[in-house]
């Protein structure tokens, strides 16, 4: 079933790209509806990726501040006895 689905998500994804080609050879009024559906889903998925990699970006940053103020240690004392 699940197969199915991927399947059928692949085969809209296709059609849509296909439409997206048409659309910008001038095809029938249909298919610009379906171009612009396919660019604005893209935009959509997209900025949901970003916003997604940024949350995931931030929370390992978070934990990486730990490790990050005890290289700041580090460098302190490296700095100090370089003076």
């Amino acid at each position: 079933m699940t197969t199915l689905v991927l399947l059928g998500v692949l085969v809209l994804a296709i059609g849509g790209c296909v439409c997206v080609v048409w659309a910008e050879r001038g095809g029938p009024r249909w298919v610009r509806v379906v171009a612009t559906v396919t660019r604005i889903a893209g935009e959509v998925l997209r900025s949901a990726g970003k916003h997604q990699s940024r949350s995931l970006h931030r929370s390992s940053s978070d934990g990486d501040q730990g490790i990050g103020s005890a290289g700041g240690a580090l460098q302190v004392g490296a700095g100090a006895g370089d003076s």
